[in-house]
């Protein structure tokens, strides 16, 4: 028969109440009662019931988080940030993989929600007129997506965009593609405007090829797009795409950085292992997940907080083998 709270109570001379909270709320009992207890329950092997605790307590200690896909190299940092932080403050992760399919974002999230604390939902594609159905779950914080009236972890997809472009016009490129991402993706609105107003700017001739999704395969088709147009730099929606345009560049006797440049997006760990390494622009992943737990944590805490914050984070370029000077005629 498992060991129940009431039998540590009896072998401690100790009330309930009192082994109740030297075990879940420490901190209000002195530290001779704490260890006592702690003692006589790790031996007679107690194990506390989280279940009943929470029901008590009104709170399960457990964070939901929901990406569109895991195997996309974006989001795993996120993942192992969110982890990390999470088990820091004593808090546990459910993870929910949507696999890119936006009609399973919200009757996901509404089952999750009703067995979590809050939700951290990152770069969800749930269209914008149905975005206060996932509002109504709060406490939720969103990672790279805005939200009005909701708090968000943002990156700063204008400072590194705009960087990867005026790399390509230093090199001497002026005929430059960008290859679009998923048709709903917030962050494919932002990079791709930063694309086109640093275009304008310097007075580039940019063209814009798909919706893509974020796979190899996209920059695969991209990349035959590319060369027929006479494209000499190219900017990805991310490194997947930037990847698969490499490998078909190769396929067709194409030069990666000398006779075509390709930049990605995500400075993901396959773009320092890529041949050429592909030139990339650094998402802090790991910084936006740590700043997603310590918002939705003040919130369920209620630290005077607003539920509206937004933290933004900044980006920059990577140079690596993958971009090099325009090739002359």
């Amino acid at each position: 028969m498992a060991v129940t709270l009431a039998d540590v109570a009896a072998a401690a001379g100790l009330s309930g109440s009192t082994v109740s909270r030297a075990l879940s709320a420490p901190e209000k009992v002195n530290a001779t009662t704490r260890e006592r207890v702690e003692r006589i329950a790790r031996e007679m092997g107690y194990v506390p019931n989280h279940s009943a605790r929470s029901l008590t307590a009104g709170r399960t200690d457990l964070i939901g988080l929901m990406v569109p896909d895991i195997a996309n190299p974006f989001f795993p940092p996120i993942i192992k940030a969110v982890q990390a932080r999470g088990m820091q403050h004593g808090r546990t992760v459910l993870i929910a993989d949507v696999d890119e399919r936006t009609a399973d974002e919200l009757p996901r999230a509404r089952t999750m929600r009703r067995q979590v604390d809050g939700l951290i939902i990152a770069s969800p594609r749930t269209p914008d007129d149905m975005m206060d159905e996932l509002l109504a779950l709060a406490p939720v914080v969103f990672v790279n997506r805005a939200v009005p009236g909701a708090a968000s972890v943002v990156i700063d997809e204008a400072g590194g965009m705009a960087q990867a472009v005026e790399h390509l016009a230093a090199l001497g490129h002026r005929a430059i593609a960008y290859l679009n991402g998923p048709k709903r993706s917030w962050s494919n609105t932002q990079r791709r405007g930063a694309v086109q107003a640093a275009s304008a700017r310097l007075g580039l001739d940019l063209v814009e090829f798909g919706p893509f999704e974020a796979q190899v395969q996209s920059g695969v088709h991209a990349a035959d797009l590319v060369i027929a147009r006479g494209i000499t730099g190219v900017i990805a929606y991310d490194d997947l795409i930037a990847l698969g345009v490499m490998a078909r560049l190769t396929e067709r006797g194409v030069r990666t950085g000398a006779d075509i440049s390709v930049i990605g997006v995500d400075d993901s760990p396959m773009s320092a292992m890529a041949y050429p390494t592909l030139t990339s622009v650094h998402v802090p992943g790991d910084a936006a997940g740590s700043e997603a737990v310590d918002a939705l944590l003040a919130i369920i805490e209620d630290r005077q907080v607003e539920d509206d914050e937004h933290v933004v984070l900044d980006s920059r370029l990577i140079v690596r083998s993958s971009t090099g000077p325009a090739r002359t005629a």
